[in-house]
């Protein structure tokens, strides 16, 4: 059956420009772009480091009005009570690194603040010791030993400051065994460690300068040792002195006017290359013995000319 041609669905047919005005797809000149809004930012950016410090405060936490504040509250402590003599004082170098090697003693150590009094004042460099990590631990102590030049004992920290700042360490490898000694002990160095110092003094390439140290067993003897108490406390030992006994409280911080007198010793070069990956052990351990053999041999020179505890 034929249809009607009438009848037939057509196709509408439509250009392009004609379709996209009907979906309001084509541009027209009158178009404008839609501006994004913007956030404007609630505060500036911080300002870039320009290089220059703004506190007196080094990267090790040491402020140096803090040292010269403690130099002139010590002086009088180092001059009239301990009456301080050096020996030697002229192996110390006036530049370049160097690490310090000394005997330890005293319930609280009175030897560290005597070095490193003595040689910012009349050698005029900064001296930084290396503590055990139970400084840092204290509240308040902690941030007073490093605004005086204390510095966390590791080896990292050792190398950077003998190495790359090219600073006086002052190292004290007994430890607290040479702190906890009895006075029945006294001058008796204990033993250096596994040579720990030497190489990094190797690594660094710098040299050791043996210094040893009469006066300060007197100065705050240990007569007796409580274990119960140092495991109470935290501590290393919890000493009895002779101070506690003579002061009653003030004695824990209050020392006998014992005679100081430092020797320092000619410095010990080594022929090792710096920055080696690893040091041959016998090497370490002999140069180990020989500075705790020179320190100690210092010491009973030292204590045969001694006429007096009090009076040197």
């Amino acid at each position: 059956m034929d249809r009607d041609p009438e009848s037939q669905p057509t196709v509408a047919t439509a250009s392009a420009d004609e379709v996209a005005e009907i979906i309001d797809l084509r541009p027209t000149p009158s178009a404008e772009l839609v501006r994004v809004p913007t956030i404007e930012p609630t505060a500036a950016p911080p300002a870039r480091f320009d290089g220059e410090r703004r506190s007196d405060v080094d990267r090790w936490g040491r402020s140096e009005r803090m040292r010269a504040l403690t130099r002139t509250v010590y002086e009088p402590l180092y001059k009239y009570w301990f009456r301080v003599e050096w020996e030697g004082f002229e192996h110390l170098p006036v530049e370049g690194g160097a690490l310090l090697v000394s005997n330890h003693a005293g319930a609280v150590p009175s030897d560290a603040p005597a070095i490193m009094h003595g040689i910012e004042r009349d050698l005029g460099r900064p001296v930084y010791g290396l503590a055990e990590n139970l400084f840092r631990r204290l509240p308040a102590i902690g941030t007073m030993w490093s605004r005086v030049g204390g510095v966390t004992a590791n080896p990292d920290n050792a190398y950077r400051l003998l190495h790359d700042d090219r600073e006086l360490v002052l190292v004290f490898p007994e430890g607290t065994k040479g702190t906890g000694k009895l006075y029945r002990e006294r001058y008796q160095l204990a033993r250096f460690g596994r040579g720990g110092f030497v190489e990094i003094a190797m690594r660094a390439g710098v040299p050791i300068i043996p210094i040893a140290v009469v006066g300060a067993e007197e100065s705050m003897p240990i007569l007796w040792k409580s274990k119960r108490l140092a495991r109470l406390t935290g501590i290393p030992y919890f000493p009895v002195t002779a101070n506690m006994l003579a002061f009653g409280p003030l004695g824990v911080v209050a020392y006998l006017p014992a005679k100081f007198k430092i020797r320092v010793l000619p410095p010990i070069h080594f022929d090792e290359e710096p920055d080696q990956e690893r040091y041959s052990r016998s090497r370490v351990l002999n140069a180990t013995e020989r500075v705790r053999r020179e320190i100690q041999d210092a010491l009973y020179d030292m204590l045969r000319t001694r006429q007096s505890v009090w009076f040197g």
